[in-house]
């Protein structure tokens, strides 16, 4: 699995990133890729980092890796958003792409790539211990209610509530997460 991150965007979403970022844009950047070196290394998934440089940075696209996690800076005149779309366009396999920029995330989705919330992310991102059923969606956060023979449940009328298949695939990829 491909995980494609908007950087800025994860660390303004997290309570615990944007503590760092009020420091420094630096202290966040480290924040968040600190966090994903641990995640990197309980999840072998390809993890691609991408940041805004487009105010004053470089005329190119700033690369850099840390660990296994490949760091993009986008080019002066570019925004992150530009660079994450070009490379879900170009997506290969299973890819996911973690951001709450409702623009990216539906022309992600029309690509047939996988969008999970950065507020959805950043809670599986920053709790790496838990197992991979406490605490997701699916997962049993509450115990099973024990039945008595009294109390026993009733044929329910009308049609199930199944999940779209949306939902469906986006809960296979946050298990995977």
């Amino acid at each position: 699995m491909h995980i494609i991150i908007d950087g800025y965007n994860l660390i303004r979403r997290s309570p615990e990133l944007r503590r760092h970022e009020r420091h420094s844009l630096e202290e966040g950047r480290r924040a968040l890729i600190r966090a994903l070196t641990i995640y990197r290394r309980l999840r072998p998934h390809r993890i691609t980092l991408v940041f805004d440089g487009n105010v004053g940075g470089a005329p190119q696209m700033g690369r850099d890796r840390e660990g296994d996690i490949l760091i993009l800076y986008s080019p002066r005149g570019v925004t992150a958003d530009e660079v994450i779309r070009d490379l879900a366009e170009r997506r290969d396999g299973e890819t996911v792409v973690v951001t709450s920029d409702r623009a990216v995330a539906s022309f992600v989705e029309r690509r047939g790539a996988t969008v999970v919330s950065a507020d959805q992310f950043a809670e599986i991102l920053l709790a790496p211990g838990r197992g991979p059923r406490e605490g997701r969606p699916g997962g049993s956060e509450t115990p099973e209610k024990e039945e008595d023979d009294d109390e026993r449940e009733r044929p329910r009328k009308g049609p199930a509530r199944r999940p779209s298949r949306r939902e469906r695939e986006l809960r296979k990829k946050l298990e995977k997460l």
